[in-house]
């Protein structure tokens, strides 16, 4: 008797809209009093991103800056209108866990309506700025709750420097304090007891291409289940301005393998089956139905 073939899970593909003078790491070189003088390259890498998706059938979760879509709307009704999920990533991209609970919901609350007012469409999906949702931030799943997100993708379950929630569940949950919403983590695979990073950034640059692909396929054969990716649009751009003045670590961590990283996504979209978050997790669907069935 022969085995049948198990058809591997449809994994998730999420882009965070920020442009190369918003990250973190360059902040030093970059504070945003800078911003409007620099020189925007947003909306041509986002571009090439949702070309590679177009060309391989894909969809995808767009996590949208709001600083960004006030000065690229056409951008973000190209998202919508290409049948990817259009997502909150806050207005300025200030780490969560360096506001007030009060900040943090201004914030959130002046993204989310640029972002629908510009697209016409609910917003209900959020990713933290650096992952900077944690055990010092438990009030913020209960804000995003509060302003009508249904899922956050804030939590990536590694340790690292500049976030560390190594701890955190590996699937998705709901956080503590949160009555419906659902956290939906970076992937990881675990391996000799530790969580290592599988969902893309900074690794997927950085390491052969094949340690990311084995990684996603072990998620999804040993643990039956889908992986979430991550990729920012400055991350297909060698051309970018070069920062002055930051130190060698994140010029290291930011610019290295630029030139190949468009190719190694091309591989990715090929070699495995992605969509938006929203439709790849049930939990994300409960919430949704659940927050739809509270407001009647």
């Amino acid at each position: 008797m022969s085995e049948l073939a198990v058809q591997a899970p449809t994994n998730a593909f999420s882009v965070d809209v920020e442009d190369y003078f918003q990250v973190q790491s360059l902040a030093a070189a970059y504070p945003i009093s800078v911003w409007e003088r620099c020189v925007r390259r947003v909306e041509a890498n986002t571009e090439t991103l949702l070309e590679l998706l177009d060309q391989t059938g894909r969809r995808g979760t767009f996590f949208v800056l709001g600083w960004i879509a006030e000065r690229h709307p056409e951008l973000v009704r190209r998202i919508a209108d290409g049948g990817h999920e259009l997502a909150s990533h806050g207005y300025r991209h200030a780490r969560v866990d360096s506001q007030t609970a009060d900040e943090f919901r201004l914030d959130v609350r002046k993204a989310k309506a640029i972002l629908e007012d510009i697209a016409g469409i609910p917003v209900r999906g959020y990713r933290a700025a650096t992952f900077s949702v944690g055990p010092t931030t438990p009030w913020a799943w209960r804000v995003l709750e509060e302003e009508g997100f249904t899922y956050s993708s804030s939590v990536y379950p590694v340790k690292r420097d500049l976030y560390a929630f190594p701890d955190a569940p590996r699937k998705p949950y709901r956080p503590d304090g949160a009555e419906q919403l659902v956290e939906v983590p970076i992937a990881t695979a675990k391996l000799a007891g530790r969580n290592w990073p599988s969902g893309g950034g900074g690794y997927f640059r950085l390491l052969p291409y094949w340690v990311s692909r084995a990684a996603i396929a072990r998620i999804n054969s040993d643990e039956a289940g889908p992986a979430v990716f991550y990729i920012h649009p400055w991350e297909v751009d060698p051309g970018q301005p070069r920062a002055r003045g930051v130190p060698l670590k994140s010029r290291f961590r930011h610019y290295t393998n630029l030139s190949t990283t468009r190719g190694k996504l091309a591989r990715l979209l090929r070699d495995f089956d992605w969509d938006r978050i929203d439709r790849v997790f049930p939990q994300v669907a409960l919430a949704r139905e659940s927050l739809g069935a509270a407001a009647e």
